[in-house]
């Protein structure tokens, strides 16, 4: 797995698949200003197969997650008050969730997006700055995981898959790399 997440470390071994980590250094996470939704995260998954030098019994997967709201991206916050400003956009609304995956194998490449919908109840300032002093969100698209406090006690509703919330689509990955003969 060509990923830096423990999120997805997590979720990948929860498949019962042997794998090992490995992240390639400075790989550009921007894209064409051109690319909307589902296509953003599957163009940079994408170019962050292309950074590995795979040998020929290799399987790499790499993967991108991103928050959608109103046509724009919420990646993920550059310090606290980002963190704040995000939540405090997402709070009382509905929200996509974007991941696209990349599976290199055997010279060849495939890729796929997965895609929820994730409802927010209205959060108060009191809620957000305890989620964001408490957690330290830096490092998750649009300032949350599902998986932590704000997940518990924010959100409403949720269509699709929880675990590509996370930022890994487990299930459909799993079926993906059946119907490839990869497991």
């Amino acid at each position: 797995m060509g990923s830096n997440s423990p999120r997805r470390r997590e979720l990948l071994a929860g498949l019962g698949i042997d794998y090992e980590v490995r992240v390639a250094k400075d790989v550009d996470e921007s894209y064409p200003a051109t690319l909307v939704a589902e296509q953003i995260p599957l163009y940079i998954s994408q170019q962050k197969a292309k950074a590995y030098v795979l040998s020929p019994d290799d399987v790499l997967i790499t993967a991108d997650t991103i928050v959608w709201l109103d046509g724009c991206v919420l990646g993920k916050p550059v310090d606290e008050a980002d963190a704040v400003r995000m939540l405090h956009q997402l709070s009382g609304r509905t929200h996509q969730v974007f991941t696209g995956v990349t599976i290199r194998f055997d010279g060849d490449t495939h890729s796929f997006a997965a895609a929820s919908d994730v409802t927010f109840d209205s959060l108060t300032d009191e809620e957000i700055n305890y989620y964001v002093k408490n957690f330290r969100p830096l490092d998750k698209a649009g300032a949350y995981g599902i998986q932590e406090w704000i997940g518990y006690v924010g959100v409403t509703g949720l269509h699709g898959s929880y675990f590509n919330v996370m930022g890994l689509p487990v299930q459909k990955l799993y079926s993906e790399l059946k119907k490839l003969h990869l497991i």
